[in-house]
């Protein structure tokens, strides 16, 4: 099921910079917005997906499958790569940027009045599109953390998604595996079901604890078995997505046990045609194939290393590797590093537009070992050009590596990889030569 990347939309006279205002949580001020405003979120049914990394791939494998069924669907998603209209999928289609303008400018005086942050401005305006849309059923991934989420204000969240959960947003969530998983199984309600694959086990005890002390049904699953021991084909890349599709489908199974319509044949094939750019995505640069993903914390970093190294993508080459990376200054951005980086792998620096990022220097100064790995570019467009090999003299000049060389498998041709912020692949998507056409 691909729907391609919308067109960028400017919301700057609708929506206050993010940066102005920062992390703000709290449920008071959507929660009397929403009353106000007519409680739009109580005419339709959802689901929630929480969790660290893999939030957005639940979504979409989950997304695929109602779809496959027949289901009117819609899918409340955070954050975007290059539109806001990323944000809200209703079945087919993306909001269109006329109805995202319209929903914002509607429920402007309502946010004024109750101080709303832009993403609880932006989860106001999505909950009344659904609504308007009337949709079955709608798919809502957490923007961050849970307990104190604006997407928890949903009343109706019969079943739950948990992706992995690992250190990040620390500064907001806690500096623990413990602390963060509290405030992940926030979203936890009476009589709801919540799927989770596998997690460390401190995630694991707060979460059980957390589910018999709320009422919540809480299951496990296992990693879906490879293809090649007869486990279903996936449209997402990676070992990593096994377990990710393992919570959809159970969620999926999850919601036939409660009367939803949807067969095997939906699940299977929805898994099959899932698309979501960014994630272990393949693209080209002019001509020349590079990797996409958008790890952007340490457990997200560790990942990606492990695909490269054990997973799917090893048979696109050993040796050194050339990475294109921008990290935001308030991630562990040395523990990144350290994750990502192998002998012999040289990696630009780039800072993220408009955001503060992490410069060249400084994370030559946080991982001394890793100083001589590190160039900075000015750019992301700069490190875009430096991933390929220029002949000549000059910088990034080496030798020409052609689509052949590059083929998977072929000796001593290493994938460029393009990570560590999903700021950094939005700036470059546009850059790139168009993406192959997905089914759907």
């Amino acid at each position: 099921m691909g729907l391609g990347l919308p067109a960028p939309v400017d919301l700057d006279d609708l929506l206050e910079p993010f940066a102005r205002r920062g992390v703000d949580l709290g449920l008071e001020r959507l929660a009397g917005a929403l009353a106000a405003g007519g409680q739009p979120e109580r005419r339709f049914a959802a689901v929630q997906v929480a969790g660290t990394n893999g939030k957005g791939s639940i979504c979409t494998f989950l997304a695929a499958i109602l779809a496959e069924a027949g289901l009117a669907y819609g899918v409340y998603r955070s954050p975007h790569l290059l539109s806001w209209c990323e944000r809200l999928q209703l079945g087919n289609r993306w909001i269109t940027p006329a109805e995202l303008r319209a929903d914002l400018g509607r429920w402007r005086p309502i946010a004024s009045a109750f101080n709303l942050t832009p993403f609880e401005l932006l989860t106001a305006a999505a909950f009344d599109r659904l609504a308007a849309e009337a949709v079955q059923l709608a798919i809502l991934e957490v923007g961050l953390g849970g307990r104190l989420d604006a997407t928890t204000l949903h009343p109706d969240r019969r079943v739950i998604g948990l992706a992995t959960i690992g250190l990040d947003h620390c500064e907001y969530l806690g500096s623990t595996l413990a602390a963060i998983a509290f405030e992940k199984a926030g979203v936890f309600q009476p009589g709801a079901i919540a799927i989770s694959a596998p997690q460390e086990p401190a995630v694991a005890a707060v979460l059980a604890d957390q589910a018999r002390r709320v009422g919540t049904e809480l299951r496990w699953v296992e990693p879906l078995p490879p293809e090649s021991l007869g486990g279903p084909r996936l449209g997402l890349a990676g070992d990593l997505q096994r377990r990710n599709g393992a919570v959809a489908v159970a969620m999926a199974q999850a919601l036939g046990q409660q009367g939803w319509s949807i067969e095997p044949g939906a699940i299977e094939r929805g898994l099959a045609l899932a698309r979501w750019p960014g994630r272990l995505e393949i693209r080209s640069y002019r001509g020349k194939p590079l990797l996409l993903d958008g790890a952007h914390n340490p457990p997200a970093a560790l990942a990606l290393r492990q695909e490269l190294d054990q997973g799917e993508l090893a048979p696109w080459g050993v040796g050194g590797r050339r990475w294109l990376i921008g990290i935001q200054r308030h991630k562990q951005g040395a523990a990144m590093l350290r994750s990502l980086l192998a002998s012999g792998d040289q990696a630009a620096i780039t800072p993220l537009p408009e955001h503060a990022s992490w410069s060249a220097a400084e994370l030559a100064v946080a991982c001394p070992e890793l100083a001589c790995q590190l160039r900075p570019v000015a750019d992301p467009a700069e490190g875009l050009a430096w991933l390929h090999p220029r002949p000549g003299p000059g910088p990034g000049a080496g030798e020409l590596v052609s689509p052949e060389e590059s083929a998977p498998g072929a000796t001593g041709a290493a994938l460029p990889v393009v990570a560590g912020s999903l700021y950094l692949l939005g700036a470059l998507i546009p850059w790139l030569d168009p993406a192959a056409a997905g089914p759907g």
